[in-house]
């Protein structure tokens, strides 16, 4: 089996998501050059940071986090880049693993009943093939044994990509909207809703306002990165 292995690393290299050397055996999708170099979010306070004060005055919150910084240019947006526009759904589990061991740990997000992603217009999605966030959010909810419900939260509305836009330009220019398929299941229970990147948090204000028409829901946020 290990001359196989070897062999079929020889012909398929799998080579770092950022600087694309070739990974060690024990490497995964990052190498560990790169990972030390990857922004952290640093804020352990869940209920109370960067993240929840975009959201005052327009959404209540329990908890709102994220893992990484991500800035015009560095590791963070090219691994972002990657997973949303060519295909490498690993880096999503890679970031899934990481952000799961450390909430695993600090049982910040023990009380959360679903894990809910914001979603993709079916034609973007079938026009990608996936929702980049999918595979985050279920590896996410591996670690914390919570269910992942994916298609619960619909979005009726497609937009363009807002990717190379400034912040002020797409907080005007984002008018998404969603709605439930099952509003029931959602009664009484603590929604952890997950995005890849938040900027002005108006994509997941429209999730949450949505959610909010829920009887006695709560809702926390999580995100893969964080516009500085």
């Amino acid at each position: 089996m290990t001359v196989l292995k070897n062999v079929f690393r020889i012909f398929y290299p799998k080579l770092c998501a950022n600087c694309e050397n070739l990974l060690t055996e024990n490497e995964k999708t990052v190498c560990t050059f790169c990972r030390h170099d990857i922004p952290l979010f640093y804020d352990t306070n869940y209920s109370e940071n960067k993240i929840t004060k975009i959201f005052y005055g327009r959404v209540p919150l329990e908890k709102a986090t994220t893992l990484l910084s991500y800035r015009k240019e560095g590791i963070t947006k090219k691994l972002i880049h990657a997973l949303k526009y060519k295909g490498n759904e690993e880096i999503g589990i890679f970031l899934g693993n990481w952000f799961g061991e450390i909430l695993k740990k600090n049982n910040q997000f023990d009380d959360i009943d679903y894990i809910i992603p914001v979603a993709l217009h079916p034609k973007k999605r079938k026009q990608r093939g996936y929702n980049q966030v999918s595979k985050f959010g279920k590896t996410i909810g591996s670690h914390l044994k919570k269910p992942f419900l994916e298609h619960i939260l619909l979005r009726t509305t497609i937009s363009k990509t807002q990717t190379f836009k400034a912040r002020f330009e797409r907080f005007n220019t984002i008018d998404t909207t969603f709605c439930l398929k099952n509003t029931s299941l959602l009664k009484n229970k603590h929604i952890l809703l997950i995005d890849d990147v938040i900027t002005t948090g108006a994509t997941i204000e429209a999730c949450a306002k949505e959610l909010q028409k829920i009887k006695n829901v709560k809702i926390s946020i999580l995100t893969m990165a964080y516009t500085e």
